[in-house]
């Protein structure tokens, strides 16, 4: 999220000089970039470290093996526990050749001029926003006209769209051959300095010793578990990306914070992924929360109401760019199924209006909440 901040600097420079302001000569240090965020994450560390210090957690550092269903071996260090909890998370598939990963892109010492990003989802659509508003030129590659699969129809045109208004060219195509730092697709050749792969990630349980302590994992290496992240070893439990459910750091704090109510809060506490709220920091970001049109309409008779326009603070710096707004309704009991966002307010009007949703709110709810003007997020009270 530093990074995206940083990269739509670019955009603000743009818009600014319709607003009456004379930009002159711009140019990025990315180096600085990279210091700055390093700093900035080492700030965090220590903090998260401190935290859990006054909490009374003891923090050992190093490459931590199962050996039995009650004893990890930390390069060495043996210790024993009644209870014990895998959150090891996940590492971003790479595919053979010479590809970097989104792990590798944060450490990156110097911007490449031309780079070629492999996968239309969450990752390779921020990253190719990310290097082309920091100057890059952006090559996105993937097997689909459109980006984003699983998200609502109205969501996927419209950031498909936008990667295109912001020069990042998408090529589809079902195989792609990497040759130096040729990328052969759709039968023409792509010459990138830089080729990122944003395939998905696999779970971080190579060599954890699950065997040893009897732990289940899947085909793909992902530990099954119930609905309070329990393993099929009683006492042991897992949450986050390596349980393979849903992939997304809030979801993580969530079942930790679940499993910590269950063992030791008298609160048994099981998980239910039913209405998460997800966002994409795009430019413009796309957040939605519910389920999607094509979804909706298995199960329900569905009534759409959707508005597109230009938001206000485009109006004197001329940028042509679109703000959706999708509501869908269930026509029977008129309770809200799911709302879809494309603007540059999208994840804080989605975070706030998914309490509402979560709540069971009707649209006759939306009706009679008053409008706050002039703002983007009227909409939502405002769709008739």
């Amino acid at each position: 999220k530093l990074l995206v901040f940083a990269s739509e600097v670019s955009r603000a420079i743009d818009d600014a000089r319709g607003h009456g302001w004379t930009i002159g000569d711009v140019s990025h240090d990315f180096r600085a970039l990279v210091a700055a965020k390093d700093k900035e994450i080492e700030r965090l560390s220590r903090a998260y470290a401190v935290r859990l210090t006054k909490a009374g957690a003891e923090v050992i550092a190093g490459r931590a093996v199962l050996q039995d269903p009650h004893t990890i071996d930390v390069d060495g260090r043996i210790i024993t526990a009644a209870r014990i909890l895998i959150a090891t998370g996940g590492v971003p598939k790479r595919p053979p050749g010479n590809w970097i990963t989104s792990d590798d892109a944060f450490h990156l010492p110097a911007l490449p001029k031309r780079i070629g990003i492999l996968g239309g989802g969450y990752i390779g659509v921020e990253f190719a926003h990310i290097f082309a508003g920091l100057g890059a030129k952006v090559t996105l590659v993937h097997r689909d006209k459109q980006v984003l699969r699983g998200f609502d129809p109205d969501v996927r045109e419209l950031v498909t769209a936008q990667l295109g208004a912001h020069g990042i060219e998408i090529v589809c195509c079902t195989e792609l051959v990497q040759r130096g730092n040729i990328l052969h697709a759709s039968g023409r050749d792509i010459e990138v300095d830089l080729a990122m792969a944003a395939i998905g990630r696999d779970p971080n349980t190579r060599d954890l010793g699950l065997e040893a302590a009897g732990v289940k994992s899947d085909a793909k290496g992902f530990i099954p578990v119930d609905e309070y992240s329990r393993t099929n070893v009683e006492h042991i439990f897992a949450v986050g990306d390596v349980t393979g459910r849903v992939a997304l750091t809030p979801i993580a704090i969530r079942e930790g914070h679940a499993v910590a109510d269950t063992l030791f809060g008298n609160r048994p506490t099981p998980i239910v992924h039913h209405l998460i709220p997800t966002a994409v920091f795009s430019q413009p970001p796309a957040a939605g929360v519910g389920l999607t049109e094509p979804v909706a309409r298995e199960t329900h008779d569905v009534v759409v109401f959707r508005a597109k326009f230009r938001p206000m603070r485009y109006a004197l710096s001329g940028r042509d760019e679109q703000v959706m707004i999708k509501l869908l309704v269930d026509r029977k009991t008129d309770r809200v199924l799911g709302l879809h966002v494309v603007g540059p307010d999208a994840p804080e009007i989605v975070q706030a209006a998914a309490i509402a949703i979560t709540m069971g709110a009707t649209k006759a709810d939306l009706d009679r909440t008053f409008a706050l003007h002039p703002t983007t997020a009227e909409e939502l009270v405002l769709l008739r």
